[in-house]
């Protein structure tokens, strides 16, 4: 197995990797090990069953709670990030986001698998988390450290939100719901279990307000965040190959869709994991 950092605030590209060496306590340790420092890791040349993907995902932890997306009948821990090539719904996950962190536990890992891949466009956005918190200005840093803030899906799930009611002709088996309007407090600067990093853990998509604070002062912080968050220095981009496994860190990254691949199907696996129980 080869580990080549991308370069940029994250990412890593693995190769030489076979399903069978993940029966090797020591390798899968190295591995975890590259995903832990690295944040997103890539796993190049990686030809996967649905089976062989859900063997992965429980290599790194308890499956996952996939509360908006249907999963597959046959494996009811993977879901299709799915889009048709005349599809002309809006982009799927074209904003910053951690992947449910509306949840009490959000996920700590999730996986994507590239089943059908386009040959141009479909880059996904990876922003270290870790690096935004340890660059932002100290004032601004005083102002958040000790806050909570609140985390809903309902920007995006509730029947009046954008995957809601009112949108259609997706291919993507998203099921919108009025449990999207519950709310879940995380820390602003929410402190990693396993590395004890402190991570940035906000986002446009999913955080709604801070506890205890004012409505009109909480957007004003969040907005700073926000704009904070993504800068480039901060962002790694990866581009997709067919049989690319690609495995993140949700406490310390926020991700982002892209498009540019009008007039192609494209298909890929995902399976999110869970953290380990107390």
């Amino acid at each position: 197995m080869q580990i080549q950092p991308s370069g940029a605030s994250c990412g890593a590209a693995i190769t030489g990797l076979a399903l069978e060496d993940l029966k090797s306590p020591e390798l899968l340790a190295e591995l975890r090990g590259a995903w832990l420092e690295h944040k997103v890791i890539a796993i190049h040349d990686f030809p996967l069953t649905l089976d062989d993907l859900q063997f992965v995902a429980s290599c790194f932890g308890p499956f996952g709670n996939d509360p908006f997306f249907e999963t597959l009948p046959s494996h009811p821990h993977v879901a299709e990030v799915k889009r048709l090539a005349d599809e002309t719904a809006p982009l799927f996950a074209g904003g910053w986001h951690s992947d449910w962190s509306f949840l009490p536990a959000p996920p700590t890992a999730t996986l994507l698998y590239g089943s059908v891949v386009p040959p141009v466009g479909g880059d996904t956005l990876f922003a270290n988390q870790v690096a935004a918190w340890t660059a932002l200005d100290p004032a601004l840093k005083d102002r958040a450290a000790g806050l909570q803030g609140i985390h809903s899906a309902r920007r995006s799930y509730a029947p009046d939100g954008f995957y809601g009611e009112k949108d259609k002709g997706r291919s993507m088996a998203i099921r919108y719901s009025d449990d999207a309007y519950a709310t879940h407090p995380h820390p602003i600067g929410r402190r990693h279990e396993e590395t004890g990093e402190t991570a940035l853990f906000v986002s446009a998509a999913y955080t709604i307000g801070i506890e205890g604070v004012e409505d009109d002062e909480a957007q004003s912080l969040l907005s700073d965040l926000y704009a904070h968050q993504g800068q480039d220095a901060f962002v790694h981009r990866q581009r997709w190959a067919p049989n690319m496994l690609l495995i993140w860190d949700n406490r310390s990254v926020v991700h982002a869709a892209t498009g540019g691949y009008e007039g192609y199907d494209r298909l890929l696996h995902r399976v999110t994991v869970a953290p380990q129980a107390a």
